[in-house]
């Protein structure tokens, strides 16, 4: 199926519902509306001559209107642009540039990165304000063609490209990843599979027009409503889980902490959440046994990345109820679940696939596989293996059972002394102290051991530790060879969408060496 088709479901299910709206209830669009906006953008589009296939880009904070206009994109036959909102401007006019983007809707935040665009990305045409206009650019209203509009389906095919999605850089230069209506369906198809729901009421607090807009897709394709948060904070979180009833929301664990570290959480009525979902990066062990006991039997965690969306593995709310009851299993909090129906998930070393309980490179043949980074054929082919796996970046192992466990990124790796250590071990039981908030544990020059391993901690408002307490815990839980010989307090860097940026932190205190490694 077309992406376009998975929402026209929702229309048909639920054209009076309300498929869009802020926490306090302002802004609501009903999927009948929203169905209006997409064919007068995707009418627009073809008026102004952009043909199918052509990039354009959305770029605006979280608002009712502004997923319909990345619908309209995409009934065009267009290719969307995932442009993070809370991005630099020279980040999205780099983006922008790469991809060869002929139009740009924007609004709020972009609006002051817009100028700098129009400067540097002679490709775009079109500039479309959903809110203040810059310059003489039109309106959203006025742009948009007459209310009657109607624009047929595109063509039927699965491989062309629906979106185009940057990395983000966190480890390394940015690539532009190409992902087909085929992946995006194969990941509805596995929400549906993993996580049932009749009627949806989904938080979306991340940004829409990046990476959290796929998780959007699942619910329209039910007519479910998206309540649309403009960011993460975390007591509007809790009193909109409240006052409007929500069943699913999806948080990177950064911001399930910081939910966790509001002094109400407890006494909040949180009773209507089914799936508190996490991913995108490691949890702690520890927090996550704190979550399951505030917010009881619903948190559930999926496995994958930008090349492979979201669903490669899953760990269900019933399978962490049961880790948490049988202390036999309690060591699956810290897997992130069993393949996917939709995946085959195999670790491979450097002779073939490995044995069960040997870490190697996580690879899965899905297809979620992304079509390739674009520009990009050399990086390409280095994750597209023989077979058809697609290697991931990430070290882990299988249990016995078909239980997947993250080790860390390949390249995260600290050789210290000869010894390898991976950070995701230290991290866990950092976190697991109580006055910890976040952390991130990194290499760092040094003469002896070549790097020395440093954690680099947050602590939680009003809480105090010392350097000491945390290197001892470590020598304690994981030996002396992996605790930090040095311990910094200071705010982590972090990327628009809340991701601790460990390259940029190694960076900063890299700076003048001859050497990263």
């Amino acid at each position: 199926m077309h992406l376009i088709e998975f929402f026209d479901r929702g229309v048909r299910l639920n054209p009076g519902g309300t498929a869009f709206v802020r926490p306090d209830g302002s802004g609501a669009v009903t999927y009948a509306e929203a169905e209006v906006i997409t064919h007068r953008v995707a009418a627009a589009l073809r008026r102004d001559g952009v043909a199918p296939g052509t990039p354009v880009a959305v770029a605006s904070p979280n608002s009712p209107i502004v997923f319909p206009c990345v619908l309209g994109v995409l009934r065009a036959g267009c290719t969307w642009v995932a442009v993070n909102a809370r991005s630099t401007p020279e980040e999205i006019a780099t983006l922008l540039s790469t991809v060869g983007a002929r139009a740009l809707l924007y609004a709020g935040g972009p609006g002051t990165a817009v100028e700098h665009v129009r400067q540097t990305v002679p490709s775009i045409e079109h500039f479309v304000a959903m809110d203040a206009a810059v310059d003489d650019d039109p309106t959203l209203e006025s742009w948009l063609a007459p209310a009657d509009s109607r624009v047929p389906l595109p063509p039927l095919d699965e491989e062309a490209i629906a979106a185009l999605i940057g990395t983000g850089g966190t480890t390394g230069r940015s690539k532009v990843v190409r992902i087909s209506h085929r992946a995006f369906a194969t990941m509805v198809a596995a929400f549906h599979a993993h996580m049932p729901e009749r009627d949806p009421v989904h938080l979306v607090a991340a940004p829409m027009t990046h990476a959290a807009g796929a998780v959007v897709f699942p619910v329209l394709t039910v007519g479910g409503t998206n309540i649309v948060h403009s960011t993460v904070v975390p007591g509007e979180i809790l009193d909109s889980i409240e006052r409007n009833r929500v069943t699913r929301l999806f948080l990177p664990p950064t911001a399930v902490y910081a939910l966790l570290a509001d002094p109400d959480v407890r006494r909040r009525d949180l009773s209507s959440l089914r799936y508190l979902l996490y991913g995108a990066a490691p949890m702690s062990v520890a927090k996550l046994a704190e979550a399951l006991d505030v917010f009881g039997p619903v948190m559930a965690q999926f496995y994958g990345q930008t090349e492979l969306p979201m669903m490669c593995t899953f760990l269900s709310p019933e399978e962490h109820a049961e880790a948490v009851a049988d202390p036999a299993l309690h060591r699956r909090l810290a897997s992130c679940g069993r393949q996917t129906v939709v995946a085959d998930v195999a670790v491979m070393g450097d002779d073939g696939l490995c044995p069960t309980g040997e870490p190697g490179e996580i690879v899965v043949r899905s297809s979620l596989r992304m079509s390739g980074y674009l520009h990009e054929p050399e990086q390409t082919a280095a994750v597209q293996l023989d077979g058809g796996w697609q290697a991931t970046g990430d070290v882990g192992y299988l249990d016995d059972d078909g239980y997947v466990y993250l080790v860390d990124r390949k390249r995260d790796l600290i050789i210290s002394g000869g010894f390898n250590v991976f950070p995701s071990e230290v991290e866990q039981v950092i976190w697991a102290h109580p006055a910890v908030k976040d952390c991130a544990v990194i290499g760092l020059p040094d003469e002896k051991w070549g790097e020395r391993v440093t954690a680099v901690v947050e602590v939680k408002p009003g809480a105090e530790v010392d350097a000491a307490d945390l290197i001892a815990l470590c020598r304690q839980r994981v030996g002396s060879v992996k605790a930090p010989k040095e311990v910094l307090f200071r705010q982590l860097p972090r990327s628009a969408v809340g991701k601790v940026l460990k390259r940029e932190l190694r960076e900063e205190y890299w700076a003048g060496q001859a050497r990263r490694v």
